[in-house]
């Protein structure tokens, strides 16, 4: 009876009663361990792993806001580097940037932004030149400026494309005139430097030599102060002056610097009449050593009065005048 009940338990291994017949080793992988247990961090739905993902994003949010700040940094009052776009942030600075002509690539609105007169204006200007309008919440823009109050405005303006110093060389020869370049050494106020973009563009001059460090640069505010000036006339980034003005004597150009010690006044200078270019310093500390020793001539602009200085924008609106006034009595 016993072996009977046996067989019926191999033909039937569902039966309660009695022993199942076994896998005879088909099951053998399933019985193998997985290994040791994976870190927290590379668990899902671990706390670690949550953890360690929430200090990924800020990270990486970091990352964002730095590289957003570095582009935009000029806009808020800073000086942008080469080939690097500029925020201008704040109802009044983006609606003046728009009026006078800044470049823009395209004007940042909050939703759901309180319209009044300023943003009205700047609607208006940047529909009448084509800028795109881009909606964005308050976070997005919160992140572009870097927690700047931009009261729901942001100007995205493109980087600069700055000429080589050759390049005012060949524009001067390519218009059949003698070359006639303003330089600036030190000069950090970008406003100063608009000034002098537009009195260059005046006067005549074939363009505007800046070094690639420790300079102002061609910001918004360069733009607007200039009123237009910097869409008509060249300005070239040198990454050395002092080899920038080396390189333009070896071309034939008189160098002459200004100097309030300079040994000759500018309006006895014939020099200013032939291919040239004219360096002016920062205000108070003029000339650096190695650019007032390259310099051919140092002159001195005439001050009957008590100022001791000029700034470069009203020192270079002088010289180029009087290099203007001269050319034309030849």
């Amino acid at each position: 009876m016993a072996g009977n009940s046996q067989r019926r338990n191999r033909r039937n291994p569902g039966s309660k009663k009695g022993a199942s017949v076994g896998t005879g080793g088909h099951s053998r992988k399933a019985l193998q361990g997985k290994g040791p247990t994976p870190p927290g961090e590379a668990r899902k739905g671990h706390p670690k792993q949550r953890a360690a993902n929430a200090a990924l994003k800020r990270e990486r949010d970091a990352k964002s806001r730095a590289g957003m700040r570095r582009a935009g940094g000029a806009g808020r009052g800073g000086r942008g580097g080469a080939g690097a776009a500029e925020l201008v942030v704040g109802r009044n600075s983006v609606v003046e940037a728009l009026q006078g002509g800044v470049p823009a690539n395209a004007l940042y609105v909050m939703q759901f932004i309180d319209t009044d007169d300023r943003v009205r204006d700047a609607y208006q200007a940047a529909n009448e030149r084509g800028v795109p309008l881009m909606e964005a919440p308050r976070a997005q823009l919160d992140q572009m400026t870097g927690g700047l109050n931009h009261q729901g405005l942001v100007l995205q303006v493109p980087p600069y494309e700055y000429a080589h110093p050759d390049d005012l060389v060949a524009e001067a020869a390519d218009a059949g005139e003698d070359a006639l370049i303003m330089a600036l050494d030190g000069v950090t106020d970008s406003r100063n430097l608009g000034a002098v973009v537009r009195s260059a563009a005046a006067f005549g001059a074939h363009g505007v030599v800046i070094p690639e460090r420790r300079a102002a640069g061609m910001t918004a505010g360069a733009w607007k102060t200039s009123s237009g000036a910097a869409a008509r006339l060249p300005v070239a980034r040198a990454t050395n002056l002092t080899r920038a003005l080396e390189a333009y004597q070896k071309a034939g150009l008189m160098v002459v610097g200004l100097a309030a010690d300079g040994e000759a006044e500018i309006g006895d200078l014939d020099a200013l009449t032939g291919p040239v270019v004219i360096v002016a310093g920062s205000e108070g500390k003029g000339l650096s050593r190695l650019v007032a020793e390259t310099c051919d001539i140092r002159v001195r602009i005439p001050m009957p009065g008590q100022t001791e200085s000029l700034n470069a924008g009203v020192a270079a609106g002088i010289v180029l005048y009087e290099a203007a006034r001269m050319r034309a009595r030849r």
